[in-house]
């Protein structure tokens, strides 16, 4: 019964969320999948001073959201400098250069570097039954 299933397994798209993270010269490609709670997801080092976090939620739907955090890390701690919420889905852009964010620049108030984003939903191929 389980060959069977496999062998009718038909492709399927499953989304994943990407950001496109540039500072001093470099870029990383994030990525994060839904959670069921904004409370474990981690922040993610870019350099020295950033923190960067990124939460999806797409349910309960009236919750379903992508929010995006930059942070300045301190001797005192995690200091928020930016949040952007995005409702999930985000609406279908005509011109989708810097995906459903836009290009975002935060810059740090003591050493006077920038970091710059985007994100974009991406299709992902997988397999279901």
């Amino acid at each position: 019964m389980l060959a069977a299933t496999l062998l009718c397994a038909r492709p399927v798209a499953a989304e994943t969320l990407l950001c496109h993270v540039s500072y001093g010269g470099e870029t990383q490609i994030l990525h994060a999948e839904p959670v069921a709670s904004p409370y474990a997801v981690p922040v993610q080092a870019i350099g020295s001073y950033f923190l960067f976090r990124m939460v999806w939620q797409k349910e309960p739907a009236d919750l379903a959201a992508i929010k995006l955090y930059v942070l300045a890390a301190s001797d005192g701690g995690a200091v928020p400098i930016q949040q952007l919420t995005h409702l999930y889905p985000p609406p279908a852009l005509s011109r989708p250069e810097y995906g459903f964010t836009g290009l975002n620049s935060v810059y740090e108030p003591v050493r006077d570097g920038e970091l710059q984003y985007w994100c974009e939903l991406s299709a992902v191929a997988g397999r279901a039954p």
